[in-house]
C-alpha cells in the first residue's frame, strides 16, 4: 500500500508586509491536506480531506511523516519553507513531489496552477491568495470558513492535476498567444521505490 498526502498552505501575511522574500516569515494560517492510500496498482482505495489551524499542527505532522509521497504545487519554493518554523523535524527532508518543479523541467518556465487547471481540467481556483490573507485578518467565522474552503479547494485542484498528469503523462495550458499547448510530464514512481515498498509488506 502507498500513502500519499496532497497539501496546500495559506499564510497570515503577504510578501509586501515583510522584509525580504522568505516564506517562513509570512506565518501560516491554515494547512489543508488530502491523505489517501493507493493499492499496488496505484489506484486510490481510501482518502479524506483534513484541515489544521495552528493549534492543531501537532496532530498534523504524522500524516506527512507516514507519506510515501507528499504532493503540492510550488511547494519547494513556498509551502515547505513557510512550514519550516513550525516543524519539529526537518520537514524538507521528507519525500516531496512538487508539480511546479516537474512543469518547469518540461517547459523551462513556471506556469500557475490555475492556468493548468483551466485547460487541463476545465476548472479553476475559487479564490485568490490575497483574499486568503484578508480572510485571516478579518478573523470572523464566515471569513475563516471561506479561508478553509479555499485552501481545501486548492488541494482538490492540485490532486486532480496530479492525477491527470500521472495517468495521461501530459498537462495543458494556454500560452501568451492564447493557444492551448500540451506538454509532457512524468509523475511515475521510480520502480525501485515501489519494489522496496512491496518487499516491506512481506
Amino acid at each position: 500500500m502507498i500513502n500519499e498526502v496532497i497539501f496546500d498552505v495559506e499564510t497570515k501575511k503577504l510578501f509586501s508586509e515583510i522584509e525580504g522574500d522568505n516564506p517562513g516569515d509570512l506565518g501560516v494560517s491554515v494547512i489543508s491536506l488530502y491523505n489517501r492510500s493507493l493499492d499496488d496498482s496505484l489506484n486510490e482505495i481510501s482518502g479524506k480531506m483534513l484541515s489544521f489551524w495552528e493549534n492543531d499542527f501537532p496532530k498534523m505532522w504524522e500524516y506527512f511523516q507516514n507519506a510515501d509521497r507528499i504532493i503540492g504545487f510550488n511547494t519547494f519554493h513556498f509551502d515547505i519553507p513557510a512550514l519550516q518554523p513550525y516543524s519539529p523535524f526537518p520537514f524538507e527532508r521528507l519525500k516531496h513531489f512538487d508539480i511546479m518543479d516537474q512543469v518547469k523541467a518540461s517547459l523551462g518556465k513556471r506556469i500557475s496552477l490555475d492556468s493548468i487547471a483551466k485547460e487541463t481540467l476545465d476548472t479553476e481556483k475559487i479564490d485568490v491568495g490575497i483574499n486568503a490573507v484578508l480572510y485571516w485578518k478579518k478573523g470572523d467565522k464566515e471569513s475563516l470558513d471561506k479561508l478553509k474552503r479555499y485552501c481545501e479547494s486548492d488541494v482538490d485542484i492540485t490532486k486532480q492535476v496530479y492525477d491527470f498528469g500521472f495517468k495521461n503523462s501530459h498537462l495543458m495550458f494556454k500560452d501568451k498567444w492564447n493557444t492551448v499547448r500540451r506538454f509532457d510530464v512524468d509523475f511515475s514512481y521510480p520502480e525501485n521505490e515501489i519494489e522496496i515498498k512491496q518487499e516491506g509488506l512481506f
